[in-house]
């Protein structure tokens, strides 16, 4: 068991972070009734509204409408098809007013290109797109708090993964910079690929079919497919995540979850039930219901925020 000074700095003393340090000092205490196996010590972790901040929109969605804009000189016919012509004019309303339409988006603007050419575009996006309204990198958009937790999981020899509804390639491209978390411990959604030999070098081909949906029930499956062992702790931050954190919590032994509530609109954003992005309704209930932790953004966390390197 590994004590630091204050392993959770950016968190408040509330009952939420002595929640979170007496679970870890619990499963790690060797001749603790509830230990756990180190190789055993599996957390899961939300990305959208999680790790990261979701609003606007969710950030995928922005860097698939700047790829549309920057696609656009090569399909003329856009400024008359929708949803394309809803994002060359700035109709931002009825583009997110149908989840076809994000689709659609999200189909043209992550394929026809290899994966080597995706990552590199994305990575390119990410080193020089801000945010509307703080102005940061998106990957600047983190929680800090979160930073921490993921450090003192890790520290106590926990293996921290990403199951998230977000693009399994898209986060792969900042997961292991931004949050320590290496690509093959990121779940997420994806797209159909094909093979092929081009001039002689072997290539994977992104096509635009979904492959896979790692929200809601797809997140369970998605633990089960690509980790193989249920989380013994899992956090999240909306309905997307409920089935996550029902299947954690329905394993045996000590668990433990938690819901992070937006309830800052001072530093960041207050939004639950009626929310268009990150929703967080039915699995609110069912956490005062079953005693799950809810993270208040506002009562919880010292600052939301990394401070910006100069």
């Amino acid at each position: 068991m590994v004590h630091a000074q204050d392993p959770l700095p950016s968190w408040n003393d509330t009952s939420t972070k002595k929640a979170i340090i007496d679970f870890v000092e619990q499963v790690t205490k060797e001749g603790s009734p509830d230990f756990v196996k180190p190789e055993e010590r599996i957390a899961t972790f939300d990305n959208d509204g999680t790790l990261w901040a979701e609003k606007p929109i969710y950030f995928q969605f922005q860097f698939a409408i700047d790829r549309v804009k920057a696609l656009a000189p090569q399909h003329p016919q856009w400024k008359e098809q929708k949803p394309f012509n809803y994002v060359l004019t700035g109709n931002m309303k009825a583009l997110l007013a149908d989840g076809k339409s994000m689709m659609a988006l999200m189909a043209v603007s992550h394929s026809g290109m290899t994966t080597d050419e995706f990552n590199q575009i994305v990575k390119e996006w990410l080193h020089t797109a801000k945010h509307p309204k703080t102005g940061r990198l998106y990957t600047q958009m983190v929680y800090q708090p979160m930073l921490e937790l993921l450090t003192y999981l890790r520290a106590n020899n926990f293996k921290t993964f990403i199951v998230s509804g977000g693009g399994v390639e898209f986060m792969r491209c900042f997961a292991e910079e931004t949050y320590g978390i290496p690509p093959e411990q990121v779940v997420g959604s994806s797209s159909k690929m094909k093979y092929e030999i081009r001039d002689g070098k072997p290539l994977l081909l992104r096509l635009p079919e979904v492959q896979f949906i790692d929200d809601k029930q797809g997140k369970p499956i998605g633990i089960e497919i690509f980790i193989g062992r249920r989380p013994i702790a899992a956090f999240g931050n909306s309905d997307g995540d409920q089935q996550m954190l029902e299947w954690t919590m329905g394993g045996s032994g000590a668990r433990f979850v938690f819901i992070v509530h937006h309830d800052d609109g001072e530093r960041e954003w207050a939004y639950d039930r009626k929310s268009d992005v990150g929703r967080l309704d039915k699995a609110w209930d069912e956490a005062v219901a079953k005693g799950w932790t809810v993270v208040s953004m506002k009562d919880d966390w010292k600052t939301i925020f990394p401070p910006l390197r100069q």
